[in-house]
């Protein structure tokens, strides 16, 4: 029972196939209570998508794009826990002229580099107030160190992530709360099919992975923040955690 007594704060919960799905239900099977965010139209499936983890958790509305939002989120979660012990970012979006790399306006990067940077720090800040020594922050990323086909600037807003979580990591260790990332290679969720021409990640992942890979399975990288949500990694910070199958050590 890893997370024995803790108290999770999850976004991203959209279908079942999700990572942050997963990280959800195995949370709950190691002993957390758990607490889903969503905002909009999506408040429905969220809510609906959380009658299938094993206890039903309650669902609070969250855009990271409404400040508003951000800063009512620890008044609004009092009135279902006094304390959070992590919180898992899994939240990103990029309009579709994002993934034209030449012809992308700052309209649209602006979008996503909001959305899916600095949405991390903001979020954060807000859970904050809940949280206390011993805390772990997880976000979800896909690793920004090449320029990858078709990601574009999705690519730029994920490199801005991960550069965001190392100062979030300085400025939140002296109060005792951990930042990590986990990379994870692709998986078929809601956010990749959103992506044109995801499918050529697909095609190749598999045959450059030495361990092989699944697309179709989440549970790898869920497992991966589960422990980085867990005191297991007490002394790690400013990290990320390659879930990938190996390829992110491979040669071109």
């Amino acid at each position: 029972m890893l997370l024995e007594g803790k108290t999770l704060l999850i976004t991203g919960v959209l279908m079942d196939s999700s990572i942050a799905f997963h990280v959800a239900k195995l949370a709950q099977e190691q002993g957390a209570k758990v607490i889903l965010t969503s905002f909009g139209r999506t408040m429905k499936i969220t809510s609906t998508i959380a009658k299938r983890l094993p206890e039903t958790p309650a669902v609070i509305e969250l855009d990271v794009a409404d400040q508003g939002h951000l800063d009512t989120l620890a008044e609004r979660l009092k009135e279902h826990t006094d304390t959070l012990d992590g919180v898992l970012h899994s939240i990103g979006f990029a309009p579709q002229g994002a993934f034209n790399f030449l012809e992308g306006t700052w309209e649209d990067v602006s979008t996503a580099i909001q959305i899916s940077s600095y949405s991390l720090k903001a979020l954060g800040v807000a859970a904050l107030p809940l949280m206390g020594v011993g805390g772990s922050i997880v976000g979800l990323t896909f690793d920004a160190k090449f320029a990858w086909p078709v990601y574009d600037w999705m690519g730029v807003a994920k490199a801005a992530f991960e550069s965001t979580n190392r100062y979030l990591a300085r400025d939140l260790g002296p109060k005792g709360i951990r930042c990590n990332l986990v990379a994870a290679g692709p998986i078929r969720t809601t956010a990749a099919k959103s992506i044109p021409g995801f499918e050529r990640f697909e095609q190749i992942w598999d045959e450059r992975a030495p361990l092989g890979w699944n697309v179709n399975d989440p549970v790898p990288a869920a497992q991966a923040c589960v422990a980085l949500l867990s005191d297991w990694f007490p002394a790690t910070t400013g990290e990320i955690v390659h879930v990938d199958g190996g390829v992110h050590a491979m040669g071109q």
